[in-house]
């Protein structure tokens, strides 16, 4: 259970750099959220394991 933050942030950076490059190719409605999505993504994985360990 300590990794899902960082599974979660590395799978949401992945997902928010391919839509960001795709959105570079073609315009798509909402592609700014790829922006917002990679930044979410990056802070999961600064947190890490440290998520749960508050306490």
């Amino acid at each position: 259970m300590h990794g899902r933050p960082m599974r979660l942030g590395l799978v949401s950076t992945l997902v928010g750099i391919g839509g960001y490059v795709l959105g570079l190719v073609v315009d798509y409605p909402g592609r700014a959220f790829s922006v917002t999505l990679a930044m979410v993504g990056i802070t999961l994985l600064v947190i890490g394991d440290d998520w749960g360990d508050r306490g």
